[in-house]
């Protein structure tokens, strides 16, 4: 069985995982409302998906 010779060093341990972090989530101003909205993602508020009707409208 494979067995490391020798401990890996916080460093190096650090910069393996440097790529690992999320990256803030992107958001793009609807055309139509003005608000900001998540790309390929429904717009709950009004119920469309790429300009198509997919959900009914919320009720507040």
């Amino acid at each position: 069985m494979a067995v490391p010779k020798r401990k890996v060093s916080p460093s190096r341990r650090n910069m393996r995982r440097a790529h690992d972090a999320l990256g803030a989530n992107a958001y793009v101003e609807d055309k139509d409302t003005g608000e900001l909205k998540r790309p390929h993602h429904i717009d709950l508020k009004t119920g469309t998906y790429r300009g198509r009707q997919v959900l009914t409208p919320k009720e507040d």
